[in-house]
């Protein structure tokens, strides 16, 4: 993702410390996936390893090279790594942090700043998050640890409070659309509304497909709704195949028809049968807790039967007949 002009007082926060000497030993970025964080995080790495620090990287001196090319000795990444089997973990593990800290215990070798970026830092283990404390409470002379994470309140307390932390948020959909266009993004406006407002989310949805799969979760649960389609067939259809992210769209899709009921309009369902505003909501909640499930070992299925079924129940019972 290309810088976004909406993260810009963060940078410029992130400068002014630098200029003072107050850069913080660790840096916390959060705020959902879509709005800037990564890149955000490597322009930040690049430019503290860069030899003529302005405001932003050079390009050109021997640590913006080394950096460009992924060797400059004094980057160090912690991210998901391959188990032996070929898969990827689903977990940062302690080893990863120990080998972490013991680089960072040596001096740089430029002699200028360590970078440490820690992605998805929310999905450290116990053991691992441990291990990390013991190096946020001794950091190193300039070493910078950037934390990022897209649900930083998985973080323990303790991690989250030895952390500067940035907050990326959405930005005005004035901003978001204008990006948009600018990657060349066609029917930017429609797809910043299905992503709820997140310019990077609205970016991957056009792009890949997810415009049609939304369109195709709201044909379900409008199916569903009128009684025309079995709970059952769908849940078997949405656990095969992108399970998780039709369970998003799906609680999206509720969300946004129960603001509309609040407004009295019609929603993105446009369900025309009288609907009760907060069982909408307990709804979306439950879509939510669902969807945290599907990322664990179980029957995805029965899972999503249950809550199909439930969506179902909403329906007034003329329309259920």
């Amino acid at each position: 993702m290309s810088a976004a002009n909406w993260n810009a007082p963060l940078w410029n926060n992130v400068l002014d410390r630098l200029r003072r000497g107050a850069m913080p030993h660790a840096l916390l970025l959060s705020g959902a996936a879509g709005l800037g964080k990564r890149a955000f995080a490597d322009r930040l790495a690049n430019l503290l390893l860069c030899e003529n620090r302005a405001d932003e990287p050079c390009g050109r001196c021997r640590g913006c090279l080394l950096y460009t090319a992924g060797s400059h000795p004094d980057r160090m990444q912690v991210t998901l790594e391959l188990r032996d089997d070929g898969k990827l973990r689903t977990e940062i593990v302690v080893e990863q942090i120990r080998v972490l800290s013991e680089r960072l215990a040596l001096t740089p070798q430029f002699g200028g700043h360590q970078v440490a970026l820690i992605d998805p830092a929310d999905l450290m283990n116990t053991a691992a998050a441990n291990a990390l404390l013991k190096t946020l409470e001794e950091p190193s002379t300039g070493t910078v640890m950037v934390l990022v994470s897209d649900q930083s309140s998985r973080l323990p307390a303790t991690i989250r409070s030895r952390c500067q932390r940035l907050d990326f948020l959405l930005p005005s959909p004035s901003e978001a659309i204008a990006w948009l266009n600018a990657q060349g993004i066609s029917g930017a406006a429609q797809a910043l509304e299905a992503a709820a407002g997140n310019p990077g989310v609205a970016a991957e949805l056009a792009r890949g497909g997810g415009l049609m799969l939304r369109t195709e979760v709201a044909t379900d649960l409008g199916q569903l709704w009128h009684g025309k389609a079995s709970a059952a067939e769908i849940a078997n259809r949405w656990a095969k195949t992108e399970g998780e992210r039709r369970l998003w769209f799906a609680a999206q899709l509720a969300e946004a028809e129960a603001s509309a009921v609040a407004r009295s309009q019609s929603g993105p369902l446009a369900l025309t049968a009288p609907v009760d505003f907060n069982k909408l909501a307990t709804w979306f909640r439950e879509a939510g807790r669902v969807r945290e499930l599907l990322r664990t070992p179980v029957r995805s299925e029965l899972l999503l039967l249950e809550l199909l079924i439930a969506w179902r129940e909403l329906a007034p019972a003329a329309r259920r007949a």
